[in-house]
């Protein structure tokens, strides 16, 4: 299989200038929400109170939205933050797990920078900053997009509703239920405008209704305010069963068995699903909004009662938008896969399906196409086996070439590496960014690092060989290159002197400009959690202790914090800005490295789809 495979790449590969770090005129690159080395002071890269954060987009004038995730369960008024940086000495919190018997306590809180790059709460939908913690929000909150008017647009969920309990358990007052589990947002001002699904009503044969919420979310808006993104259309037939269920149920409210029945289980499934498929919503300047239903890659039978979904996730300033969809490759209904797609206007101004063509139809898992820019050049990935493994690879494609192929550019050693990597964003300079590991372990999670690819010169680079030894976590004085060293005192008096490691392990946008914004790792020091996930204190001070090695040391670990990347004005030849420096004996992250935080960043699920607008 991999024979095949790499044959059938090397006939759409293209070549690049030489191996990594001998590009011709390479751009350079300075972090510059960096208020200190560590993050320490109001530039933490994320939400107070929140413990990782994640930029998303960046539009022409240099603002962007972003996600922060993982509220703390230690608040600032707690301790002295004079005394120890409280944001980042907390361990992860416990995977949220959701029940009708409990209150609903959200995760995740959308956030917009811009000039300074601090991020900064955006309520939605009634929502509360976390770093308040004397309010339990229930309100889950993600922007994905924002187009040059500043138009944001993302995911969110319906607060809690409180029923009253008439259970049999003692001291229960309430059941705790939403309305619906998430719908769409664009936010214009301060003027909140929900974006809803065509299906949120279930009808039994009977001929009795239960709101069941429907389900919905916007991944990107164009400078016309067109906004794209999934929408439910229908109920999932296994589905129907279940709610049926609830209807006839005399023991627990309809709406409290639908809820138990749409909250995800510690897995993250759900037992009440919908048909996605991709979805626009227009808004117009009155401030009304307008769907439409984009068609299917396929036309089901019609007593089909399999469950199919389709994404937009792209749209650039003609309209045409990309994303992904179920099909048939070539008509062949043994072969249903979920392949990248783009959807065009006809004469009469309706939307039409466009297959991405596969690179190895017979071998290929499947595609996505996450961004288009107005050259009609859309970027995505597409999932293989390279050597035995399942693989992502980043590829583009040109939508104005009839019949053309996909074009998957070698990346690192001049060659197709077997880095699994994704093209996330696509400026109008056909410059690319994404995110492409970096070792070749073969049987464990491999670091990952942003990148940035070139279209017109096929440079391909990873991004923290573009940066500024600064930008890295270096001190230069004179000749002398070293780590920058922080100190940090936990609750029993001990001093932790760490070096300062600054990693970009994703680039999620691209402006004009050549701004980038994606997510870095930064390194800091681990606190002891009790089984619970609570804060070990120490008896004396009440500050949180570090936690210790087999040999007594203070661990450390890497977190996720929103990262802006500008250029300096300056290139490789011309100065040589771009830190050469390096104190690394090798490529393996620290053995408590944050990379895995991101995983659900990357994987995509349809509560999280980040893309942005295109300019």
């Amino acid at each position: 299989m991999k024979l095949t495979l790499d044959k059938a790449l090397s006939a759409v590969a293209v070549s690049v200038i030489g191996a990594l770090g001998t590009a011709v005129a390479a751009p350079v690159y300075e972090i510059v929400n960096l208020d200190d080395y560590d993050f320490i002071g109001e530039g933490r890269g994320t939400l107070e109170n929140t413990r990782s954060g994640y930029a998303q987009s960046i539009n022409a004038n240099n603002e962007l939205v972003g996600i922060a995730q993982g509220r703390k369960k230690l608040s600032a008024e707690d301790i002295d933050v004079d005394i120890i940086d409280v944001e980042d000495g907390i361990a992860p919190s416990e995977r949220i797990t959701f029940s009708i018997n409990s209150p609903i306590v959200a995760n995740t809180f959308g956030f917009v920078a811009s000039t300074v790059w601090i991020p900064t709460f955006e309520s939605v939908n009634g929502s509360t900053d976390p770093k308040d913690s004397s309010v339990t929000n229930s309100v889950d909150s993600q922007f994905f997009g924002i187009n040059d008017a500043g138009i944001k647009v993302g995911n969110m969920t319906a607060p809690e509703d409180r029923i009253t309990y008439t259970g049999t358990t003692e001291n229960q007052e309430f059941w705790y239920i939403r309305a619906y589990e998430q719908r769409g947002i664009a936010k214009r001002g301060d003027t909140e405008l929900p974006l809803l699904p065509p299906y949120h009503t279930y009808t039994n044969s009977d001929g009795e209704a239960a709101e069941i919420g429907g389900y919905a979310g916007a991944t990107a808006i164009n400078n016309h305010n067109l906004i794209v993104g999934y929408a439910s259309t229908d109920i999932a037939d296994p589905s129907k069963a279940r709610i049926d269920t609830c209807i006839d149920s005399t023991t627990t409210p309809t709406d409290v068995c639908i809820q138990e029945q749409q909250f995800p289980s510690s897995q993250g499934s759900r037992n009440i699903n919908y048909q996605v498929r991709g979805y626009l919503w227009q808004l117009n300047s009155d401030d009304t909004v307008t769907g439409t239903l984009l068609p299917l890659g396929l036309t089901p039978e019609a007593d089909s009662t399999v469950t199919y979904s389709a994404q937009a996730l792209g749209v650039n300033n003609a309209g045409v938008v990309v994303g992904r969809s179920n099909t048939y490759r070539n008509g062949d209904k043994d072969r249903l896969r979920d392949d990248a797609a783009y959807w065009t206007k006809n004469s009469s101004g309706e939307y039409q399906y466009n297959w991405v063509p596969s690179v190895n139809e017979e071998e290929d898992i499947n595609s996505i196409a996450y961004d288009i820019n107005d050259n009609g050049i859309l970027v995505g990935s597409y999932r293989s086996f390279i050597d035995g493994f399942q693989r992502d690879k980043f590829f583009y494609f040109d939508t104005n070439s009839s019949g053309g192929s996909v074009v998957v550019p070698n990346d690192f050693f001049d060659q197709l590496s077997d880095f699994a990597s994704r093209g996330r964003s696509i400026n109008n300079k056909d410059q690319v960014v994404g995110y492409i590991e970096t070792t070749q372990d073969k049987n464990t999670a491999r670091p990952k690092a942003g990148f940035l690819f070139d279209k017109s010169s096929e440079e391909f680079s990873n991004l923290n060989d573009l940066l500024t030894c600064e930008s890295k976590g270096y001190i230069v004085s004179g000749s002398e290159t070293r780590r920058n060293e922080v100190t940090v005192v936990d609750g029993s008096g001990k001093e932790l002197v760490y070096e300062s490691d600054i990693v970009v392990a994703d680039a999620a946008s691209i402006n004009e400009d050549g701004t980038i914004v994606g997510t870095a790792l930064i390194r800091k020091p681990v606190y002891q959690v009790d089984a619970d996930g609570n804060p070990v204190l120490d008896e004396n001070s009440n500050l949180p202790l570090f936690e210790l090695n087999a040999n007594g040391q203070p661990v450390t670990s890497s977190l996720p914090r929103m990262v802006v990347l500008q250029l300096t004005g300056d290139d490789v030849q011309a100065g040589e800005k771009a830190c050469t420096f390096t104190d690394k004996v090798d490529e393996k992250p620290y053995e408590r490295k944050g990379g895995g935080m991101l995983t659900w960043l990357f994987a995509l699920p349809l509560l999280f789809i980040r893309r942005r607008k295109v300019h």
